[in-house]
């Protein structure tokens, strides 16, 4: 086996025929799968798709750069469930484009962080991260205070839905309108965000005041939501817990 190696090594257009052959059969193991994806891996039935303003704040997320150091994947093992909770489903992530898994935690996996902390913590963790957690090299945001933009979140619904994200034409045309009023309680919209999305949906002034819409307001509500789309994690590991 070695000596053939060797003269390959000689043969510089063999090597590279072996390289390409080599690519094409590691290729296929890796994609192959993927073409039955839709049988594999199921959608849970109470999955509920991102609300605009939680939408908004994972636009944010990613351009902040979170998910370089936070993933969003609990992994099935004793120690991890333990500290973040049930493990992650596939299907959890059937609406996100593009899922944030990530593969490395300079901070803690955030899969199952909603509704940990109170929306007052994470206003203050973000914009001062030390002053909550004194041994944090999280970066603060003070920023997050800016208006937060809305005008493209019709659009954003439109082209996940082409995707297969469930979302109806009256949430796209309502996008701006249910984003506004996701943040402010006592509007008239607030029911109406409830009826579209489900009434479990967190519909508050998460940056504490409901007279604007920020960024922080965005980032919050998305931060809330992880974990809280679907009970499915939650169900599986039950009855294994029992067992």
């Amino acid at each position: 086996m070695l000596k053939l190696h060797y003269n390959l090594e000689k043969v510089s257009l063999g090597m590279v025929a072996a390289i390409i052959v080599a690519a094409l059969i590691g290729g296929a193991v890796e994609i192959a799968p993927l073409f039955t994806i839709d049988e594999t891996v199921a959608i849970p039935d109470d999955l509920r798709p991102h609300t605009p303003l939680e939408l908004a704040g994972r636009e944010i997320y990613m351009r902040e750069g979170c998910y370089a150091c936070h993933s969003q994947m609990v992994r099935a093992l004793a120690d991890e469930i333990d500290r973040y909770g049930p493990y992650s489903l596939a299907g959890e992530s059937a609406y996100d484009h593009p899922m944030l898994w990530g593969s490395k935690r300079t901070g803690p996996d955030l899969a199952r962080l909603g509704d940990k902390y109170s929306d007052d913590w994470h206003v203050v963790h973000l914009a001062d991260p030390r002053s909550v957690v004194p041994a944090s090299i999280m970066p603060a945001y003070p920023w997050l205070t800016t208006s937060l933009d809305t005008e493209n979140l019709s659009a954003q619904l439109a082209t996940l839905a082409r995707l297969g994200v469930p979302y109806s034409d009256e949430m796209i045309a309502n996008a701006m309108r249910d984003a506004l009023a996701q943040s402010r309680p006592d509007s008239d919209g607030a029911a109406d965000v409830a009826a579209r999305y489900g009434e479990s949906v967190a519909i508050r002034a998460f940056d504490g005041n409901s007279s604007r819409l920020t960024e922080m307001d965005a980032l919050v509500a998305y931060l809330q939501s992880l974990g809280t789309l679907t009970k499915a994690a939650h169900e599986t590991l039950a009855p294994e817990a029992t067992q």
